[in-house]
């Protein structure tokens, strides 16, 4: 009898647990009006950044260049002679100091407490804005880049000193590029 019991109650579970799962429909229906907030805001975000680098520009009186990436850069130190003096490329092993500065030149973090990074160019995970501007330097050359925000630390912030949305003054200088 038991036997019994114990079959037909098995069958049960197991036909039950046959029927086809129904899909979960999103949570949030609203997704398409959230994206194109967020696409306003970064615009705004974007637009205010760049308003502030062109002031900064004009104050300084140096020459700033204009990167297809969205940032600025002025050269500290720029070598003209070009012989063997190549770009840093993919795989490249590249020593370099920094400093990140907020944008109106508080040193955030400062290159003696940064040190001397190597970096394999493009095989290694670094902030985008340091990725970028270590291709435009050659052995030897150093510059001040201006970087938006969405190419630092973004809608995060390091947790630390910099803050969320918030654009950077970076230095950077190579100080050894080996080609590999």
């Amino acid at each position: 009898m038991k036997l019994k019991l114990y079959t037909i109650i098995y069958f049960i579970v197991l036909i039950g647990s046959c029927s086809e799962n129904e899909a979960r429909k999103p949570i949030n229906k609203n997704s398409i009006s959230f994206i194109k907030t967020s696409i306003e805001r970064n615009k705004t975000i974007t637009k205010n950044q760049e308003s502030i680098f062109k002031n900064i520009i004009i104050k300084s009186k140096k020459e700033f260049i204009n990167s297809k990436k969205g940032f600025w850069y002025s050269y500290e130190k720029k070598i003209s002679n070009i012989s063997n003096r190549e770009l840093p490329k993919l795989g490249d092993e590249v020593s370099f100091k920094y400093q990140i500065e907020d944008i109106n030149g508080k040193v955030l973090y400062g290159k003696k407490s940064l040190g001397i990074v190597k970096y394999y160019v493009d095989k290694e995970d670094i902030l985008p804005a340091l990725r970028e501007g270590i291709k435009l330097l050659k052995n030897g050359e150093s510059a001040y880049f201006l970087f938006p925000s969405f190419m630092c630390h973004g809608y995060s912030g390091d947790g630390e000193k910099i803050g969320i949305n918030q654009p950077l003054k970076i230095f950077i200088e190579i100080t050894d590029h080996i080609n590999l």
